[in-house]
């Protein structure tokens, strides 16, 4: 896992590879937002993926769950992360690829609403679909194990940026800026460096299991 955390830094740094690659955890942020809101009683709209790595959930919800939905996208990021590098380290790979299947096939049919997303989960569940016919455990087990290092690798990248683009530009600093708007008296700087050190957090809990 050590390993492929490194290939995944490296790969995720390659212009259109690594955005290419970086959309799966976008896509679980913006799912971490939806069902959010559905938890709390709004309902989704539809989510919108492009191939810079933003994303877009539109959902409507009252005030409080309106605050929790916007807070939901990197938690469940990083959870997953987690949840990923568990289950991996119990060796439950199949649980791993149902949980990504799953995460495809339901944003596919019910949420997604632009066409690089559409374009996006295609091409990214062909993957799956070529997995399965081929039926080669090793190459199975190989790219879940890169695929939960992209997942990690983002769930801190992404959350480091949002923490910068508070401080640089709080107006335009995605959820922590919605939910300063929100809250009213919590700036964004503040949410932003929350977010990161939940990312730090949770990724610690889970890369020790490694070490």
């Amino acid at each position: 896992m050590l390993i492929f955390i490194g290939i995944a830094v490296i790969l995720l740094r390659i212009p259109v590879l690594g955005k290419y690659l970086a959309v799966i955890n976008t896509l679980i942020h913006e799912i971490g937002h939806a069902l959010m809101a559905l938890v709390t009683g709004g309902r989704v709209e539809k989510i919108k993926l492009f191939a810079n790595t933003e994303g877009v959930a539109s959902t409507r919800n009252h005030w409080l769950g309106g605050l929790f939905t916007s807070a939901a996208g990197y938690p469940f990021a990083s959870a997953m992360a987690w949840l990923f590098l568990y289950l991996i380290y119990i060796e439950n790979y199949t649980a791993v690829l149902i949980i990504l299947a799953g995460v495809l096939v339901i944003s596919f049919l019910l949420w997604i609403r632009n066409v690089y997303g559409f374009l996006w989960v295609l091409t990214f569940g062909a993957l799956f679909a070529w997995m399965f016919w081929l039926d080669n455990t090793i190459l199975t087990e190989n790219v879940l194990l890169f695929i939960t290092a992209v997942v990690f690798v983002k769930s801190i990248t992404s959350a480091f940026t949002i923490m910068t683009m508070s401080f640089k530009t709080p107006r335009d600093a995605g959820d922590a800026t919605s939910l300063a708007r929100a809250t009213f008296i919590i700036p964004a700087q503040l949410w932003g460096i929350l977010f990161f050190a939940q990312s730090l957090a949770v990724a610690w809990f889970g890369i020790r299991l490694y070490i």
